[in-house]
């Protein structure tokens, strides 16, 4: 009698949960590295949009563009769509970031005594 290799399901089962928990694995480092890398250049945008609204407090400007805010949005949403992502999603996201900006400028031009005319919008580049 020659022994013929039966299908093991239960095994069978076994490698692939572990070869799915092994990819996820690898999916979630990936995520990690890249949510690493957001949190750092969000950092460096904040970094500029600071300095910028220092300039802006310190030669009485506005803190808002709302021209240069427009052509962010529709810039970003071209390339969310040139990526495949949903340019909704990516117009959401930078309104999320430009009220922060517009935030830290009026904090700015707080401490410095001006009042920030056009406090109502942001520059997206600060």
């Amino acid at each position: 009698m020659t022994e013929q290799s039966a299908y093991d399901p239960i095994a069978a089962g076994y490698k692939r949960v572990t070869d799915a928990h092994e990819a996820l694995k690898g999916f979630r480092a990936s995520i990690d590295n890249i949510d690493a890398a957001l949190i750092h250049m969000l950092a460096e945008r904040f970094r500029c949009t600071q300095a910028v609204g220092v300039l802006k407090a310190t030669h009485g400007l506005p803190p808002a563009d709302p021209a240069r805010e427009q052509q962010q949005i529709a810039r970003l949403r071209q390339l969310a769509q040139d990526a495949q992502l949903d340019p909704d999603f990516a117009e959401k996201f930078l309104n999320f970031v430009i009220k922060e900006v517009i935030r830290h400028h009026e904090q700015i031009a707080a401490s410095n005594g001006a009042t920030a005319p056009g406090a109502e919008g942001a520059s997206t580049n600060g």
